[in-house]
Protein backbone atom coordinates (compact mmCIF):
# COMPACT_ATOMS: atom_id res chain seq x y z
CA UNK A 1 0.00 0.00 0.00
CA UNK A 2 0.96 3.32 -0.89
CA UNK A 3 0.67 5.73 2.08
CA UNK A 4 0.74 9.81 2.86
CA UNK A 5 1.29 10.35 6.61
CA UNK A 6 0.23 13.86 8.23
CA UNK A 7 2.36 15.05 10.96
CA UNK A 8 4.88 12.25 10.36
CA UNK A 9 7.26 14.31 13.19
CA UNK A 10 5.62 13.81 15.79
CA UNK A 11 5.18 10.84 18.70
CA UNK A 12 1.89 9.16 16.97
CA UNK A 13 3.38 9.78 13.45
CA UNK A 14 7.00 7.77 14.30
CA UNK A 15 4.14 5.31 15.99
CA UNK A 16 2.13 5.17 12.33
CA UNK A 17 5.83 4.93 10.30
CA UNK A 18 7.01 1.92 12.30
CA UNK A 19 3.25 0.03 12.60
CA UNK A 20 2.80 0.67 8.31
CA UNK A 21 7.23 -0.40 7.98
CA UNK A 22 5.42 -3.02 5.26
CA UNK A 23 4.05 -0.62 3.30
CA UNK A 24 5.50 2.70 1.05
CA UNK A 25 5.61 5.90 2.74
CA UNK A 26 4.98 7.87 -0.54
CA UNK A 27 3.43 11.36 1.19
CA UNK A 28 5.00 13.56 4.22
CA UNK A 29 3.81 16.67 5.79
CA UNK A 30 4.83 18.64 8.49
CA UNK A 31 4.77 21.92 9.73
CA UNK A 32 6.36 23.58 6.44
CA UNK A 33 7.93 20.32 5.18
CA UNK A 34 6.15 18.23 2.17
CA UNK A 35 7.63 15.77 0.21
CA UNK A 36 5.82 13.77 -2.59
CA UNK A 37 7.59 10.72 -4.38
CA UNK A 38 4.35 8.94 -5.71
CA UNK A 39 0.55 9.05 -5.58
CA UNK A 40 -0.95 7.57 -2.28
CA UNK A 41 -3.64 5.57 -2.19
CA UNK A 42 -4.40 6.46 1.40
CA UNK A 43 -3.52 9.27 3.39
CA UNK A 44 -3.35 8.93 7.49
CA UNK A 45 -3.80 12.24 9.75
CA UNK A 46 -3.65 12.52 13.44
CA UNK A 47 -2.50 15.78 13.82
CA UNK A 48 -4.22 18.99 14.61
CA UNK A 49 -7.36 20.60 13.52
CA UNK A 50 -5.49 23.28 11.80
CA UNK A 51 -4.41 21.39 8.68
CA UNK A 52 -7.42 19.18 8.28
CA UNK A 53 -9.07 21.43 5.53
CA UNK A 54 -5.61 21.63 3.67
CA UNK A 55 -5.35 17.58 4.29
CA UNK A 56 -9.30 16.92 2.54
CA UNK A 57 -7.87 19.42 -0.19
CA UNK A 58 -5.02 17.02 -0.58
CA UNK A 59 -6.84 13.93 -0.15
CA UNK A 60 -9.61 15.24 -2.94
CA UNK A 61 -6.66 16.24 -5.27
CA UNK A 62 -4.72 12.91 -4.90
CA UNK A 63 -8.31 10.97 -5.05
CA UNK A 64 -7.05 9.17 -1.36
CA UNK A 65 -8.64 7.32 1.17
CA UNK A 66 -8.66 9.10 3.99
CA UNK A 67 -8.18 7.58 7.71
CA UNK A 68 -8.57 11.06 9.77
CA UNK A 69 -7.61 10.43 13.70
CA UNK A 70 -7.40 14.06 14.65
CA UNK A 71 -9.08 14.89 17.84
CA UNK A 72 -11.23 18.63 18.82
CA UNK A 73 -12.83 18.47 15.28
CA UNK A 74 -15.71 20.77 15.30
CA UNK A 75 -18.99 19.95 13.53
CA UNK A 76 -18.04 22.09 10.69
CA UNK A 77 -14.65 20.18 9.46
CA UNK A 78 -17.37 17.02 10.08
CA UNK A 79 -19.24 18.20 8.07
CA UNK A 80 -16.44 18.95 5.01
CA UNK A 81 -15.09 14.89 5.74
CA UNK A 82 -18.75 13.86 4.88
CA UNK A 83 -18.85 16.38 1.84
CA UNK A 84 -14.70 14.55 1.37
CA UNK A 85 -16.56 11.36 1.21
CA UNK A 86 -18.91 11.65 -1.43
CA UNK A 87 -15.73 11.07 -3.73
CA UNK A 88 -13.43 9.13 -1.58
CA UNK A 89 -13.46 6.85 1.77
CA UNK A 90 -12.93 8.36 5.03
CA UNK A 91 -13.09 6.60 8.33
CA UNK A 92 -13.48 9.29 10.95
CA UNK A 93 -12.61 8.12 14.84
CA UNK A 94 -11.12 9.88 17.61
CA UNK A 95 -10.47 6.86 18.88
CA UNK A 96 -8.61 3.65 16.93
CA UNK A 97 -8.41 1.60 19.41
CA UNK A 98 -10.81 -1.86 19.57
CA UNK A 99 -11.04 -1.70 23.52
CA UNK A 100 -13.00 1.28 23.14
CA UNK A 101 -14.92 0.87 20.30
CA UNK A 102 -15.99 -2.63 22.04
CA UNK A 103 -16.75 -0.47 25.18
CA UNK A 104 -18.52 2.00 22.68
CA UNK A 105 -20.89 -0.99 21.35
CA UNK A 106 -21.47 -2.20 25.11
CA UNK A 107 -22.34 1.33 26.32
CA UNK A 108 -24.99 1.27 23.78
CA UNK A 109 -26.79 -1.73 24.32
CA UNK A 110 -26.52 -1.40 28.22
CA UNK A 111 -26.38 1.60 29.38
CA UNK A 112 -30.43 1.58 28.85
CA UNK A 113 -30.60 -0.16 32.04
CA UNK A 114 -28.70 1.94 34.12
CA UNK A 115 -30.69 5.26 32.92
CA UNK A 116 -31.81 6.27 37.17
CA UNK A 117 -28.09 5.46 37.87
CA UNK A 118 -25.72 8.69 38.39
CA UNK A 119 -23.13 8.35 35.52
CA UNK A 120 -19.45 10.39 35.51
CA UNK A 121 -16.79 10.08 33.18
CA UNK A 122 -12.69 10.48 34.16
CA UNK A 123 -10.37 10.41 30.95
CA UNK A 124 -6.56 11.06 31.79
CA UNK A 125 -3.97 12.06 28.89
CA UNK A 126 -0.23 13.37 28.80
CA UNK A 127 0.27 16.69 29.73
CA UNK A 128 0.56 17.95 26.06
CA UNK A 129 -2.71 17.27 24.39
CA UNK A 130 -4.64 20.34 24.21
CA UNK A 131 -8.34 19.20 23.74
CA UNK A 132 -10.52 18.85 26.98
CA UNK A 133 -12.47 16.49 27.49
CA UNK A 134 -10.84 14.54 25.01
CA UNK A 135 -12.80 12.96 21.66
CA UNK A 136 -12.66 9.83 23.27
CA UNK A 137 -15.06 10.69 26.51
CA UNK A 138 -17.32 12.56 23.79
CA UNK A 139 -17.92 9.33 21.95
CA UNK A 140 -18.23 7.39 24.94
CA UNK A 141 -20.67 10.06 26.50
CA UNK A 142 -22.80 9.90 23.19
CA UNK A 143 -23.50 6.31 23.67
CA UNK A 144 -25.17 6.72 27.01
CA UNK A 145 -28.45 7.36 27.13
CA UNK A 146 -28.51 10.21 29.90
CA UNK A 147 -29.04 14.42 29.28
CA UNK A 148 -26.38 15.20 31.61
CA UNK A 149 -22.89 13.61 31.97
CA UNK A 150 -19.92 15.46 33.63
CA UNK A 151 -16.46 14.65 32.32
CA UNK A 152 -13.58 15.35 34.15
CA UNK A 153 -10.33 15.58 32.70
CA UNK A 154 -6.35 15.09 34.08
CA UNK A 155 -3.49 16.09 31.92
CA UNK A 156 -0.49 14.61 33.26
CA UNK A 157 2.86 12.95 32.18
CA UNK A 158 3.05 10.67 29.22
CA UNK A 159 -0.21 8.88 29.64
CA UNK A 160 -1.67 7.69 25.97
CA UNK A 161 -5.06 7.37 27.36
CA UNK A 162 -7.10 6.26 30.66
CA UNK A 163 -11.10 6.46 30.20
CA UNK A 164 -13.14 5.38 33.05
CA UNK A 165 -17.13 5.37 32.67
CA UNK A 166 -18.34 5.12 36.50
CA UNK A 167 -22.46 4.51 37.39
CA UNK A 168 -23.64 4.73 41.03
CA UNK A 169 -27.21 4.15 42.57
CA UNK A 170 -27.42 4.38 46.77
CA UNK A 171 -26.57 0.73 47.31
CA UNK A 172 -23.44 0.18 44.11
CA UNK A 173 -21.09 1.09 41.49
CA UNK A 174 -20.39 -0.37 38.13
CA UNK A 175 -17.02 0.53 36.50
CA UNK A 176 -16.10 0.25 32.88
CA UNK A 177 -12.63 0.80 32.29
CA UNK A 178 -10.10 1.05 29.68
CA UNK A 179 -6.50 1.79 29.44
CA UNK A 180 -4.23 2.56 26.92
CA UNK A 181 -1.05 1.00 27.35
CA UNK A 182 0.97 2.21 24.52
CA UNK A 183 0.32 4.55 21.34
CA UNK A 184 1.18 1.51 19.25
CA UNK A 185 -2.84 0.49 19.99
CA UNK A 186 -3.69 3.77 17.74
CA UNK A 187 -1.10 3.05 14.89
CA UNK A 188 -2.30 -0.47 14.26
CA UNK A 189 -5.95 0.77 14.48
CA UNK A 190 -4.93 2.82 11.50
CA UNK A 191 -3.53 0.54 9.78
CA UNK A 192 -6.63 -1.67 10.10
CA UNK A 193 -8.68 0.91 9.08
CA UNK A 194 -6.51 1.97 5.71
CA UNK A 195 -6.49 -1.71 4.91
CA UNK A 196 -10.52 -1.40 5.16
CA UNK A 197 -10.60 1.88 2.67
CA UNK A 198 -8.38 0.06 0.06
CA UNK A 199 -11.89 -1.93 -1.01
CA UNK A 200 -13.49 1.54 -0.77
CA UNK A 201 -14.63 3.44 -3.21
CA UNK A 202 -16.63 6.13 -1.17
CA UNK A 203 -18.13 6.59 1.93
CA UNK A 204 -17.94 8.13 5.31
CA UNK A 205 -17.15 5.00 7.93
CA UNK A 206 -16.86 5.00 11.69
CA UNK A 207 -13.93 2.55 13.13
CA UNK A 208 -16.08 0.57 14.61
CA UNK A 209 -17.18 -0.72 10.83
CA UNK A 210 -13.42 -1.04 10.47
CA UNK A 211 -13.59 -3.90 13.50
CA UNK A 212 -16.69 -5.45 12.49
CA UNK A 213 -15.11 -5.86 8.79
CA UNK A 214 -12.11 -7.65 10.14
CA UNK A 215 -14.44 -9.84 12.62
Amino acid sequence: MKYGLIGFKGRMGKEIMHVFDNNELVLKMDDDFYEETAIPEVIVDFSLPDVTDRVIELAREKNAGLVIGTTGLDDHKISELKKLSEEVPVVQSFNFSQGINILKMILRDYSKFLKDWDCEIIEIHHNQKKDSPSGTALLLRNEIKKEEIVSHSLRMGGIPGDHTVLFANEGEMLEFKHRAISRKVFALGALKAAEFLLEKKKGFFSFEEVIKWTH
